[in-house]
């Protein structure tokens, strides 16, 4: 799994997860979890001195978004100096382990791996040749566990930053092969206009040119001839039909731009899932009543809500649900992943807003049940 220069850097401590990781979650879990940890271990030697440590530890987890390395190092500081003075009876490195995690999610991992062998060698030091309470069994088991631990720690948390980094990847990724599918389609229409000029040249003279030439036998046989005129006049229409038809296709081909269709949403569908996030797509009533426009506006609404869940909102799982109804058609994409605390309309929402209102349709886009959510009205009127 690769990761551009750019991926890394777009992603971790920014990211929304792990800025509610280290907002919220750290304190909490040092505050509960180090208490637990050493009674689990054997390591309460004071309840109060324990307490004191976990509280300090959680003050510290605080800081961990600003400034990860330095709580970090203070905590085990920290630990080693209760430890040393026999207020805490177990734990070198592990009851650190939110500054850990933050650090790794800061992106880094190196100078986590430093800090954490240099806490637990002076660990297995202390423990085997100051501390004459125990012999060096002892110390290699209890210090070998901290290290486990550690191991673990450091190994989840650098494997949930590169899945983070990888999904941003391939969220940068689909929206370069999608301004490169625009841009080919543009240029190939660049390239057919080339022809489009003679083309129009012919069709409209050779037209005209054969029209006159029906339009005179029928005016000279008009009084003589009723029925060859008759003839000429339903001949000329018929080039004039097929010079219609003509021109409809050279207008075609002048559109500006490539036209999505709703039969492209499985392909968009696909390449989402391909980035590691599972994507449902839900379908009521039938697409072939969408008229081109509306269609190309669905797509545009669901492309852009995907490419932001898994640019910015961290979710495990997306639901598109769309609704064709006899005069409008609902789109609905709910993600669970992390809603901002204010909805600022970016050039996306601004861009799916604005297209959806050219079409006489209202979107909206915030926090939704469990995450973001993204709804777009748009009518198209009925068919009779």
């Amino acid at each position: 799994m690769e990761v551009s220069a750019a991926g890394r850097r777009a992603v971790g401590a920014d990211d929304p997860n792990v800025r509610a990781m280290t907002r919220y979650l750290a304190p909490v879990l040092t505050l509960a979890g180090v208490p637990a940890g050493l009674a689990i271990t054997g390591g309460d030697v004071d309840t109060i001195m324990t307490l004191t440590l976990a509280a300090w530890l959680a003050v510290f987890a605080c800081f961990v978004r600003r400034s990860p390395r330095t709580v970090l190092v203070v905590s085990l500081l920290l630990v080693a100096g209760m430890r040393g003075a026999d207020l805490v009876g177990s734990g070198w490195a592990w009851p650190a382990t939110a500054a850990f995690v933050a650090v790794v999610l800061a992106g880094g991992l190196r100078f986590a791996f430093v800090a954490g062998g240099l806490a637990l060698a002076y660990g297995i030091a202390w423990d085997g040749f100051v501390n004459q309470d125990h012999d060096g069994t002892w110390a290699l088991a209890h210090v070998g566990g901290d290290a486990l631990w550690l191991a673990a720690v450091l190994a989840a948390a650098n494997a949930y930053l590169s899945t983070r980094r990888w999904q941003h990847e391939m969220a940068l990724r689909l929206e370069q092969e999608q301004r490169q599918h625009e841009l080919d389609a543009r240029r190939r229409r660049a390239e057919e206009r080339v022809g489009i000029a003679r083309d129009l040249h012919d069709v409209v003279s050779h037209t005209l040119a054969v029209v006159g030439v029906h339009l005179n036998v029928a005016l000279d046989a008009f009084d003589t001839d009723p029925e060859e005129a008759r003839t000429s006049l339903r001949l000329a229409q018929d080039v004039r039909g097929k010079a219609m038809s003509d021109l409809k296709s050279l207008v075609d081909v002048l559109r500006e731009g490539p036209v999505e269709s709703l039969d492209g949403l499985d392909r968009l569908v696909e390449q989402v899932r391909e980035a590691g996030l599972p994507v449902s797509l839900n379908e009521f009533g039938e697409r072939a009543d969408v008229p081109a426009p509306v269609a190309t506006a669905v797509y545009r609404v669901v492309q852009e809500s995907l490419t932001n869940t898994v640019r910015h909102a961290g979710a495990q799982r997306v639901v598109i649900t769309l609704r064709y109804a006899p005069a409008s058609v609902v789109v609905d994409v709910q993600d669970d992943g992390t809603a901002p605390e204010t909805v600022i309309d970016g050039h996306g929402i601004a861009g799916m807003r604005e297209r959806v209102a050219a079409l006489g349709g209202a979107l909206t886009a915030g926090p939704g049940k469990a995450g973001f959510s993204v709804r777009a009205t748009i009518p198209y009127g009925g068919r009779g």
